[in-house]
């Protein structure tokens, strides 16, 4: 009838109907919340890869690069590939534009990140007060590389560099670290002598471990800290203290575990744009190292109208998240000593006034962001698999079919 096409008498039954509608509305939304990320990771590293193209400070090509420093850690109650994982996808695309060099610090155990951005800081404290104490000590990797560079006469970069701090539990740790090493002193505390084991009663000596346990290497233990919250109202700046710190960014991180949290997981795995784009936002902050000072305003959760620094409630809806497991007191075993020398993610932050006032955090500057919203990525930067082949497919097709007219042949003779 019409020239038109069998069609078919019925549509398909109730269920088939169910079956595809749902089919399609669930892949169709995570084939859109893939493609919108990844345009949204794109626009912001678009907005900061003119740094890439920026030349070196002096136009000199001995002149050092500003570096960054990033900071991960395990999240709670699951391992260090979770944190690698989310920088992967949504931090080093906008790194990897800027040129930029930077470097990491992971922990793979609570306190790890503390102990590390304490000892940084009692670094430069020690190199302040040319403190030799130790001069048979062998330098550090880092130690002979600041040594070569000024043997060449290749000066130090003094610009802006800038942490970024991935995660609520990671923050609390950089902030705990940034207190030791400042505020705490700069040998550490005494350890306590253990007490002797008790003899056998058996004569027969203890059987001999396998030469392969005894060669294979053990990791060193966690520094332990050199003050606590406690000390630091009785403790003393270094005079030399600079007046502002090296910003720093808190770049959420959410993590949730559970099976009866999969409602909560499966909103967050749908609308994963708009987490790239609170951490593009972040991270190209960093880059374009505009920042601000920290607020001291009052805590809008206190009736008190007491006061409360920024740095307390940055990521701080992350900790609802987390394992119960956090917040339980952990006892060791009968004859065994805890490898956690302080428990940080189950206390709240402790600031010191003469700290906080010191740190600053990146933030975008309206002018950029709106720059940034200009900007246009191309189709082809976020397309897929399928719709790219096909359209070098058509691409490949057409310049078949179009042919370049040529003239006659004529020949030519020589004679």
């Amino acid at each position: 009838m019409l020239g038109l096409p069998n069609l078919p008498k019925k549509l398909p039954s109730r269920n088939w109907m169910i079956f595809w509608t749902l089919t399609t509305t669930i892949t169709g939304a995570i084939i859109y919340d893939r493609r919108e990320k990844k345009r949204t990771i794109a626009r912001w590293a678009h907005s900061v890869e003119h740094l890439a193209k920026a030349p070196l400070p002096g136009n000199d090509c001995l002149a050092q690069p500003r570096k960054l420093t990033i900071y991960l850690s395990s999240p709670p109650g699951d391992g260090l590939r979770v944190a690698q994982d989310h920088y992967t996808e949504y931090v080093k695309p906008i790194l990897a534009a800027s040129g930029l060099d930077w470097e990491f610090v992971q922990g793979r155990r609570e306190g790890d990140v503390r102990a590390v951005v304490a000892e940084r800081v009692r670094k430069v404290r020690h190199d302040w007060e040319g403190d030799n104490s130790d001069p048979d000590r062998e330098p550090t990797k880092d130690e002979m590389v600041e040594i070569y560079r000024r043997g060449r006469g290749i000066p130090e970069y003094t610009g802006v560099r800038g942490d970024v701090v991935i995660g609520r539990h990671t923050w609390k740790e950089y902030i705990r670290g940034l207190h030791e090493g400042w505020l705490g002193p700069l040998t550490p505390p005494p350890v306590p002598e253990p007490e002797p084991l008790p003899k056998a009663d058996s004569e027969t000596p203890a059987e001999d471990k396998p030469a392969e346990e005894e060669a294979k290497p053990k990791r060193p233990p966690q520094p332990k800290p050199y003050n606590t919250v406690n000390d630091y109202p009785s403790e003393s700046l270094p005079v030399l203290t600079p007046s502002e710190f090296h910003p720093a960014a808190p770049v959420r991180e959410p993590h949730i575990l559970g099976f009866l949290n999969t409602p909560t997981r499966m909103v967050r795995f749908f609308n994963r744009r708009a987490l790239a784009d609170d951490i593009g936002r972040q991270v190209a902050a960093v880059c374009l190292a505009t920042y601000r000072e920290f607020e001291h305003a009052p805590n809008p959760e206190s009736e008190l109208g007491e006061m409360q620094w920024e740095q307390e409630r940055e990521l701080a809806w992350e900790e609802k998240d987390w394992q119960k497991s956090v917040w339980k007191d952990e006892k060791p075993k009968e004859g065994e000593v805890s490898e956690i020398p302080e428990r940080i993610r189950k206390y709240p932050i402790v600031m010191d006034p003469r700290i906080a006032n010191r740190m600053r955090r990146f933030e975008l500057l309206p002018e950029d962001e709106a720059r940034a919203r200009e900007i246009v990525v191309p189709e082809e930067e976020v397309e897929g698999w399928t719709k790219g082949n096909l359209r070098q497919l058509y691409r490949w097709g057409k310049s078949k079919l179009i042919t370049q007219k040529k003239g006659p042949l004529v020949d030519i003779d020589d004679e």
